[in-house]
């Protein structure tokens, strides 16, 4: 198979350590980082992971030039794999793709073939990008929880964050599974959307800027954080008796300015959250996300956009002026 030049998003480093710089060039199958698995990208999703390191912030990329986009879904062209025939349909995200390794924001992906996760049956291509690595980690929150002893007869569950790509895929599954879903949105446009999607309870942020109380009133069986910081530990306070809360972002910030209180008097369960799992653990979480954790509402939830309005959609994720998912089409 003869493969042309192709298009890609590709940051290069900027000049004197400034933000790096962002364009979609033409380049070959021989430009992208080593491995052994080659896959036609159909979509990648937009992650704020993707915004951050557009904009250089935090030195989430480290090496130049590098294409990003963190999780992709497309179809095998070869691989030193056996298991991974021509034409299979995979996703891959993790490992440090779109970060260490080019990622996603091209016609073609390169990647070792450990890496590679063949779908699921009953997920198709624009599906798995719609999930993603915030679906898979929006599912792999609920996963733990349900483990610690989560159950819809245990109360209401928290999403922070409402209407982040992770929150938003949070809210559709626990309303599937049958529980009492509270939304928290600073961004009252969105209040009809995140009905949409399943939130049963849409509240504003609680002001946060005082001293978070060590215990309040309990009112949560569980809590998706995606926040972060004072939001994380406002949730904490408030958790009801054994109830389970995971912890999967930073937005709001990496302290966390809480006590030891809701541990020790209610046993609330803290569980932090990766979502660059094990082989074996993402193949268990994404057949759950292909039977009983399977979104309701992803049409809904993600838009479909092509490589020329990458660049502007990242940028209004950074600017927090983005909801739900977005995926860029490729083929």
């Amino acid at each position: 198979m003869t493969i042309n030049e192709f298009p890609a998003y590709r940051l290069h480093a900027g000049v004197d350590g400034g933000r790096p710089e962002g364009r979609v060039e033409q380049i070959r199958v021989e430009d992208l980082s080593p491995g052994d698995t080659l896959v036609k990208v159909a979509y990648a999703g937009l992650n704020y992971k993707d915004a951050l390191a557009m904009a250089g912030i935090g030195r989430i990329v480290r090496d130049y030039p590098r294409i990003g986009g963190i999780d992709l879904s497309g179809t095998v062209v070869h691989s030193a794999d056996p298991g991974l025939r021509p034409g299979q349909e995979v996703a891959v995200h993790g490992f440090g793709i779109g970060v260490d390794h080019d990622g996603g924001y091209a016609h073609y992906a390169r990647v070792r073939h450990e890496w590679v996760m063949p779908l699921p049956e009953g997920i198709g291509l624009r599906e798995a990008a719609a999930i993603g690595a915030a679906g898979y980690s929006a599912a792999l929150s609920l996963h733990w929880m349900e483990h610690c002893g989560l159950a819809p007869d245990r109360g209401p569950v928290l999403v922070t964050g409402a209407t982040g790509g992770v929150a938003g895929v949070a809210i559709d599954i626990l309303d599937g599974r049958g529980y009492t879903v509270c939304a928290m949105s600073g961004k009252p446009a969105a209040h009809d959307y995140l009905r949409g999607i399943g939130a049963h309870v849409v509240e504003a942020p609680p002001d946060l800027a005082g001293a978070s109380r060590p215990l309040a009133s309990a009112r949560w069986a569980g809590v998706i954080d995606s926040v972060g910081g004072a939001m994380l530990a406002h949730a904490l306070a408030a958790v009801k008796p054994e109830g389970v809360v995971a912890a999967l972002g930073n937005a709001g910030g990496g302290e966390l300015p809480t006590t030891v209180m809701p541990f020790i008097l209610r046993g609330v369960k803290l569980l932090g959250i990766n979502a660059n799992s094990p082989m074996p653990l993402r193949r268990e979480v994404w057949g759950k996300l292909a039977r009983e954790y399977r979104p309701r509402h992803s049409d809904r939830m993600a838009r479909v956009i092509d490589l020329p309005q990458l660049p502007a959609t990242l940028q209004s994720l950074l600017d927090r002026g983005h909801i739900g998912r977005t995926v860029v089409r490729f083929s």
